[in-house]
């Protein structure tokens, strides 16, 4: 009897606990929606209020405060302002019959319209014309984030014109056009000189990119494109050893429309693979703090951004028994975390949170995060840059929902690259 009066308390304490630690994580998770919530909406705003209204092309970057923005439109920024388009018209953002309507402008330009070269568009354009801007390349890269934002349209507004739109722009790109005659695929071609002597022949960003091209059902690489791309991009970091380039984008670019949770490559799995980059990456910020005493568990991030100095590709670890980038300083790029959050949540959102509540004033505005900031001396980048704050929004959504992994897997050319490829399903 004793006993029972002595182990009832106990009993009831712990259920006290338990209940109260459940409480505590479903208000965490509610904040943390809450704040996803309004930095998505940011974002969005950034592609509504931005995109040219009869091209649909999409600044490269613009004014942090909301000013006028860049003439020059990126093809990149564009596939992600499409995304962004279903994105806010499934949350409310922007009506559906809105949404539609503008990526229906946007393809037919793009098909009608727009300077491209075997159905390749350049990577930089006159966002009111869609001219060439200097001497950029016709890229292989950015086009295909253009076409990743394309069929997720396509999928989205399904048996409209969009769809249709959507399906033709895809089967014009030539694939095997932009080899020249080699196994993987070339950055770019120009006019003037004619192919780009650098292949997408290691692990980069060019994942999702590959697949569209083994999938296409008029103009397809054959599957040994697949394999034709160097594994030996090694880092090791705290232990792990994983595939990796030092830009943390490399990893969220393909993956913010690819889902490859449950598929293996050779028993690579590139969606665990990233995880193990994200946090070695977040590591090997806490491991610079004798030097930049601001960086730690909840502050952290590099990959290719605005700085101080100009445009810098920088991030970490290093590769391949490397010593770390020498032009890292100290500078925070809030889309590292922002586009790794599927990979690594609880880090990724912590650290976005402390962003904005310690650095707010000055680089949480109308479209959400500024594209840099350094924490301790005062810099902060002027500018909103269209995939960086497109990758942040793709990859928050894709936490909360999976939105966009759904409908783009939905494309069957997708899913048939990734098996002709000789991915497979592990669940």
């Amino acid at each position: 009897m004793v006993r029972r009066l002595m182990f009832r308390p106990i009993v009831c304490s712990l259920l006290i606990l338990l209940a109260g630690s459940a409480l505590s994580a479903s208000v965490s998770k509610g904040a943390d929606d809450l704040f996803l919530d309004d930095v998505e909406h940011r974002a969005f705003r950034y592609f509504q209020d931005l995109a040219n209204p009869d091209t649909g092309l999409v600044p490269d970057l613009a004014p942090a405060d909301g000013g006028a923005a860049d003439p020059r439109s990126s093809i990149a920024a564009t596939g992600f302002g499409l995304t962004a388009l279903c994105i806010g018209a499934e949350r409310g953002w922007i009506t559906r019959e809105d949404a539609q309507a503008r990526a229906e402008r946007t393809l037919a330009f793009l098909w009608e319209r727009m300077p491209h070269e075997h159905g390749f568009f350049y990577h930089w354009v006159n966002s009111a014309t869609g001219r060439r801007v200097g001497t950029c390349e016709v890229s292989s890269i950015d086009t295909a984030l253009l076409m990743n934002g394309v069929l997720t349209a396509r999928q989205y507004f399904k048996g409209t014109r969009v769809e249709a739109l959507g399906s033709q722009l895809y089967a014009r790109i030539d694939w095997p056009w932009m080899t020249n005659g080699q196994a993987t695929l070339a950055h770019g071609w120009c006019p003037e000189e004619g192919f780009t002597k650098y292949h997408w022949a290691r692990f980069s960003e060019h994942l999702a990119m590959d697949l569209l091209a083994i999938g296409s059902p008029t103009h397809p690489l054959p599957a040994a494109a697949w394999q034709a791309w160097a594994r030996q991009s090694l880092a090791t970091f705290a232990g792990q050893t994983f595939l990796h380039y030092p830009p943390l984008f490399v990893h969220q670019y393909p993956q913010a429309w690819v889902d490859f949770r449950g598929w293996q490559d050779n028993g690579l799995d590139y969606f665990a693979n990233a995880r193990t980059a994200t946090l070695a990456q977040r590591d090997f910020c806490v491991s610079l703090r004798d030097r930049f005493p601001a960086y730690g568990e909840n502050l952290w991030g590099i990959t290719a951004s605005d700085s101080a100095k100009g445009y810098m590709d920088w991030g970490g670890p290093p590769v391949d028994g490397r010593k770390a980038d020498p032009r890292i300083d100290g500078t925070v790029v809030p889309c590292a975390a922002g586009g790794s959050i599927p990979f690594a949540p609880e880090e990724c959102i912590a650290a976005l949170r402390t962003m904005r509540e310690k650095y707010g004033d000055r680089i949480y505005g109308l479209y959400g995060f500024a594209d840099a900031f350094h924490p301790t001396n005062g810099w902060t980048s002027p500018h909103v840059l269209g995939i960086d704050a497109g990758i942040t929004l793709l990859m928050a959504e894709n936490y909360r929902t999976g939105f966009v992994w759904r409908y783009f897997m939905q494309n069957p050319e997708v899913v048939a690259g990734m098996t002709t490829a000789g991915l497979h399903r592990t669940e």
